[in-house]
């Protein structure tokens, strides 16, 4: 049996390696997401089709066929290297594929180049107060005033608020509509009067999350995705990339190499921790968990390329994603030992902290864009059919 990809992957592989040698070193090392530097890779990368490799090119992207062993081949080789991949994010990956797929072509060309170059960020302006898990009972209102919407209410936990430029965000413009079907999917500036944003600081001591708060701002009619009243849909294409994006195996492939090689310089008793049989066993596991993962997503483009139905391999993607991050990033604490427990400026801080932040961020991300036991659910019930959880009726 011949397991090799053939000549022509083998091509690209050593095109791809010799573009890490040649460049990596203009890889941006933890800047912020607006330098100079970062934007510089972006675009660098588009260039060469290593990222946004199949937007097409009157959009700012590269325009390659999609092609399931190239994408491959280039994430594995840019998390061997250690090397950013690029920029990702709520615009990136999640509302660029959506205006692909439901936006009109001035939408496209208005939105999708700035925001896969990184020149325009975006959030999400979805959960509510009361409005989380049901996210069809949310109240923020927008009613229609001649040629502009005008938005009031509340959302929460909206990630990346502080820095955005814009917010895709979910509004209810038919009141008396059932409640899927009177809602609307608004594009709108961050610095549009009438918008205040409040942070909240996370378990990682960060201020990722927000509050953001709409008094009588005017959003231009147009700015709309898909018909009005029907936001539900643009809503679930959009919730679909989201949970793909939140178990993103190229990002956890360069984890786990990270991993390794920590455990090849972290030592207990003079013996290295990759010796240890009961850390290398766990290591294993991890490594299995990381492979299952990179072959369930080549499993979901795979069916998208050749239109067939990978509802359930979809379903498992956040799930599986974000649990095993969190198990990843403990894993590498508990290697440390106690200087796993060094946290903010502690002079023995490995790597930044980035193990620690990252193993507080993805238990949040347990909880975030749907917990695990909703997702639970919803593989159960839509994915295996099976009966839903029985409802205990409200006594009166």
């Amino acid at each position: 049996m011949d397991l090799s990809h053939g000549s022509e992957y083998e091509a690209f592989r050593t095109e791809v390696q010799q573009f890490l040698h040649e460049h990596k070193d203009q890889a941006p090392r933890g800047e912020n997401m607006r330098s100079r530097k970062v934007l510089d890779w972006q675009r660098l990368l588009i260039d060469n089709g290593y990222t946004a490799r199949t937007i097409p090119r009157e959009y700012g992207g590269f325009g390659a066929d999609p092609d399931i062993l190239k994408g491959r081949i280039i994430a594995e080789e840019f998390a061997n290297a250690r090397v950013s991949q690029g920029l990702g994010g709520q615009g990136i990956s999640m509302l660029v594929p959506t205006l692909l797929e439901l936006g009109t072509e001035e939408q496209k060309q208005q939105f999708i180049k700035p925001t896969i170059e990184g020149e325009m960020v975006w959030c999400q302006g979805y959960s509510e107060p009361g409005a989380g898990s049901d996210l069809a009972s949310l109240r923020t209102s927008a009613t229609l005033d001649g040629d502009e919407w005008v938005v009031n209410g509340q959302k929460i936990w909206t990630s990346t608020a502080h820095i955005a430029d814009w917010i895709f965000c979910l509004v209810r413009t038919e009141p008396d509509a059932p409640k899927h079907r009177g809602i609307s999917f608004l594009l709108f500036r961050m610095d549009t009067p009438g918008i205040e944003i409040r942070p909240l600081v996370d378990m990682t001591l960060a201020a990722n999350f927000n509050e953001t708060f709409f008094t009588d701002v005017h959003v231009p009619k147009h700015q709309i995705v898909g018909e009005r009243g029907q936001g539900w849909q643009v809503a679930n294409a959009i919730l679909g990339h989201e949970r793909d994006s939140l178990g993103d195996p190229n990002a956890s492939l360069t984890r786990l190499n990270a991993l390794t090689e920590l455990m090849k310089h972290e030592t207990m008793g003079g013996q290295r921790l990759i010796d240890n049989p009961v850390y290398r066993d766990r290591l294993m596991k991890i490594q299995g968990r990381v492979m299952a993962m990179r072959f369930n997503d080549m499993r979901v483009l795979s069916a998208r390329l050749n239109n067939k139905n990978a509802t359930l391999a979809r379903m498992i993607t956040k799930l599986q994603g974000t649990e095993l991050r969190h198990d990843l990033e403990g894993l590498a604490i508990d290697i440390m030992g106690e200087v796993g427990l060094a946290y903010q400026d502690n002079p023995y801080l490995r790597d930044g902290g980035s193990w620690q932040s990252q193993y507080m961020y993805f238990l949040g991300l347990i909880i975030g864009g749907g917990t695990s036991q909703i997702q639970k659910n919803i593989i159960s019930e839509r994915g295996l059919e099976m009966p839903r959880e029985p409802k205990v009726e409200k006594q009166g």
